[in-house]
């Protein structure tokens, strides 16, 4: 068998720059506002669980924003919360 030579050429700020249009695209799609049923949905919690467990916590009542009967939480700020939440169980 003959040894093989194999040589990769790879432009540096070709890669940077895919890199910050990626990361520039994630940033862009990362939710800003979550409601019970997307909490439920990333959380793989039920609904009635959230409510009984994490949506009834003084921390999450101090974040959450209401208009008439819909309830919405900031994304960033609920997944600290809930991760505080969940670590003291």
């Amino acid at each position: 068998m003959i040894p093989a030579k194999l040589e990769v050429v790879v432009d540096e700020q070709l890669v940077k720059d895919e890199v910050k249009k990626q990361v520039s695209s994630i940033a862009f799609n990362q939710l800003w506002f979550v409601d019970l049923e997307k909490i439920a949905e990333l959380s793989s919690m039920s609904k009635r669980y959230l409510e009984d467990e994490v949506i009834s916590d003084f921390r999450m009542k101090a974040i959450e924003i209401k208009k008439n009967r819909k309830r919405w939480w900031p994304a960033e700020k609920a997944f600290e919360v809930i991760m505080e939440i969940t670590s003291e169980w």
